[in-house]
């Protein structure tokens, strides 16, 4: 059923963008436990005492972004995406291009949004921060099979993708690329986290939505447009 899909590689190294959620500003920890300077002090100190060493903090702790690269794969962490069923394990994703970053998180964001805060009269802001992450793999190269195959890029129903997604994983593959379901830029499916490394940051973002509107600005430079998205175009 997937082996006609499958019949082309590509020896990948260079870099994926990953888009989390981020701050442009750094924010005191504990200022909300007490306001106390002193009390902030030995709250750092207990901090910094049961803190678990890391060589590598950028890809293993969670609080140094740890979500670049680890959060994805750790079992409690799994949950449904298009390439995996949230059951059996995790999948990274990473994008060639900015725009899909920015594309593929509007939408996820969007429909949480509007899940959760859909009645709120008010501008809701997101901040978010993409970082550069190496990948070195040989993946399965999908691009350009979705105008044989529709289903890589169905917008809703991801049945095809985890089956796909499934298979690649008992055949201990590393990965693939596609073509986004959101627009014209490709992803990266990653499915064993050693192939990335070298996480580098690129830049901050500023998502702005109303509920009540269908619109979805981008800022790369705060107060300063950079992408208009209409959210309706990407369901």
């Amino acid at each position: 059923m997937y082996g006609a899909l499958i019949t082309e590689v590509v020896d990948f190294h260079g870099d994926l963008l990953r888009n989390i959620k981020g701050i442009r500003r750094s924010q005191a920890l504990f200022d909300d436990l007490s306001v106390d300077p002193s009390d902030q002090s030995v709250a750092i100190a207990a901090e910094l005492a049961t803190r678990i060493p890391s060589a590598a903090p950028m890809i293993s702790r969670p609080f140094d972004y740890g979500t670049v690269i680890t959060y994805p794969f750790v079992p409690h962490n799994w949950h449904a995406t298009r390439y995996s069923d949230g059951l059996a394990y995790g999948a990274w994703y990473g994008s060639l291009e900015l725009e899909t970053t920015v594309y593929e998180t509007v939408y996820h964001w969007h429909r949480f949004v509007m899940d959760s805060y859909a009645s709120e009269d008010r501008e809701i802001v997101a901040e978010r921060r993409v970082l550069e992450v190496r990948c070195d793999a040989i993946l399965i190269d999908l691009r350009g099979k979705e105008r044989r195959e529709p289903r890589l890029v169905d917008r809703r129903d991801y049945g095809f993708t985890q089956g796909l997604g499934r298979y690649l994983k008992k055949q201990s593959q590393n990965g693939l690329l596609a073509r986004s379901a959101r627009s014209d830029g490709a992803n990266a499916v990653i499915l064993r986290p050693e192939t990335l490394s070298g996480v580098r940051d690129i830049c901050f973002l500023t998502y702005r939505m109303h509920p009540a509107k269908d619109d979805v600005t981008v800022e790369r430079t705060p107060g300063r447009l950079w992408l208009r998205i209409v959210p309706s175009t990407l369901s």
